[in-house]
């Protein structure tokens, strides 16, 4: 059987952003998943949950080069040892990594999915390497995939590569989404019950929730001082946060933390392993990212039928379309979020119109089982 190496900067990349498709992929080829695991344990999930054989390499998240050498070194010597016909790569990091040791190695078909372009928040020295990072990425790679048409016309704004060595697959999206998991009707309502009771959340009251990266370029600076206006004269709103923070890469601002520590209506509540329940208790899902690839997020909300509000950046208005599934509203804007959150906030009709056209549109056009097949026939040409 033929081999795949499927490469991510970390375990949970391959646990999360891909779960469910490797297992699929195993019937087919010989899967092999490597990541960085510093303690082994999410590799361990990984080889468990999807049933394939998985590798540790080493890899960090910043601008490391002596660390980076090293790993594109062990990369090389994984691949030459196991001869995969395919090599792909998902995340900044093992992208750059992964798609030059695979070449170095002489792997004939060198594949890399875009899901986001962090530089497109850099300025200065910063994004002049990291824009040669890119190109370099690219020109390693013998394909890329943007997992959004709007990713891709950036790509090809910025000179990174072109078109012919790009293709979104399908109508977008990584990995699809699994529309029976993530549907009103897999919440236990005990469960959801007792949520509100914990976070004191009323039958009158409208719930907006954040699920994501507790970081500055997912507009949590913005989402949470347009709710702090709102909650002053709206005592009946309540702001779920859902995710974890990176000080060190992306921190949000100390008055925000200081807002959200001081103000009752607002619960951050960390990382969370299933979501749906926080989803469920909610009303509207509000997501002010400033860059974005397909986000998983948002896919997951529209299928438990949230309205969502979302900034004009791509991924995310291509998912939702203003005054169908959601509100649309622009990047780093508080007047704006807070006037969307507030138009919902005092329409409930509206709220609910919107809602009951959120779940059609994602069952048509994201199941996962779809995803998988398309990136299964592209496995399958390159044969």
């Amino acid at each position: 059987m033929r081999k795949i190496i499927r490469i991510t900067t970390i375990a949970s990349s391959l646990e999360v952003l891909l779960k469910g498709q490797l297992n699929f992929m195993n019937e087919y080829y010989e899967m092999i998943g490597v990541a960085s695991s510093d303690d082994g344990e999410n590799l361990k999930d990984v080889e468990k949950a999807e049933g394939i054989r998985t590798i540790a390499v080493s890899m960090t998240r910043k601008i490391t080069p002596f660390k980076d050498l090293v790993a594109v070194y062990k990369l090389y010597r994984v691949i030459k040892k196991e001869k995969p016909f395919i090599v792909h790569s998902h995340t900044p990091k093992a992208g750059t990594l992964g798609m030059l040791a695979a070449k170095l190695a002489g792997v004939p078909n060198r594949i890399h999915t875009i899901a986001g372009l962090p530089l497109l928040e850099a300025s200065g020295n910063k994004r002049k390497l990291l824009n040669f990072v890119e190109k370099f990425t690219y020109a390693c790679a013998t394909l890329v995939l943007p997992n959004s048409f709007g990713l891709r016309d950036i790509i090809l704004e910025h000179n990174f590569c072109k078109a012919p060595k790009l293709k979104v697959l399908g109508n977008g999206s990584s990995n699809g989404i699994d529309v029976n998991h993530y549907s009103n009707q897999g919440v236990n309502l005990n469960e959801a019950n007792l949520l509100k009771q914990q976070l004191n959340i009323l039958e009158k009251d409208t719930v907006f929730v954040f699920v994501g990266r507790v970081v500055a370029d997912k507009g949590i600076n913005e989402l949470v001082a347009a709710f702090n206006e709102i909650s002053k004269s709206n005592i009946n709103t309540k702001l779920i946060i859902v995710g974890p923070s990176e000080k060190d890469l992306d921190p949000i601002d100390p008055e925000t933390e200081q807002i959200i520590k001081n103000n009752k209506n607002i619960h951050a509540v960390g990382s969370i392993v299933d979501i749906r329940p926080y989803v469920f208790i909610s009303d509207i899902f509000v997501f002010p990212s400033f860059r974005e690839g397909f986000p998983n997020v948002i896919l997951q909300a529209n299928s438990m039928e949230k309205p969502c509000i979302v900034t004009d950046i791509n991924g995310n208005n291509e998912l939702i379309t203003h005054n169908y599934n959601g509100l649309i509203i622009p990047p780093k804007d508080i007047i704006s979020l807070k006037q969307a959150m507030l138009n919902l906030l005092n329409n409930p009709d509206q709220t609910l119109k919107l809602a009951s056209n959120c779940r059609q549109n994602i069952v048509k056009k994201y199941k996962r089982e779809y995803i998988w097949n398309e990136i299964l026939k592209l496995y399958k040409s390159l044969e």
